[in-house]
């Protein structure tokens, strides 16, 4: 299962980089979620897959008893995950903004601070 995973990290990543590349805004930010995803996904199994196993001690017992799941990357990943929601909630906002005060989403066209060369 680590194997498969691994695998749709790095898809994940691949898919991200190729994304951010892109001259769209928009594009970027999704790439950036698609990133923010597999580093979730990256830290969800470094914590250790045990289907069926959860992390609860029993009462009594001061450890879990077996094999079973990391309870910290889990608690890692639900506030990333929050965090990438509000990121992304900031950064759609701040985009829709700059299309339309810019009236582009091509991030070559929006040149305020630094305008093309006129000839004069």
């Amino acid at each position: 299962m680590e194997q498969l995973l691994s695998l749709l990290i790095g898809v994940l990543v691949a898919a991200s980089v190729y994304l951010m590349l892109a001259r769209s805004l928009l594009r970027f930010l999704f790439g950036l979620i698609l990133l923010s995803n597999a580093a979730n996904l990256t830290i969800f199994v470094a914590g250790r897959l045990t289907p069926g196993a959860p992390s609860l001690v029993p009462d009594g017992l001061d450890a879990p008893v077996g094999l079973v799941a990391n309870a910290l990357p889990q608690a890692l990943v639900l506030t990333a995950i929050v965090i990438g929601f509000g990121l992304f909630a900031f950064a759609l906002i701040l985009a829709f903004r700059a299309y339309q005060s810019l009236g582009t989403l091509n991030t070559d066209e929006m040149r305020v601070a630094e305008p093309k060369d006129q000839k004069q």
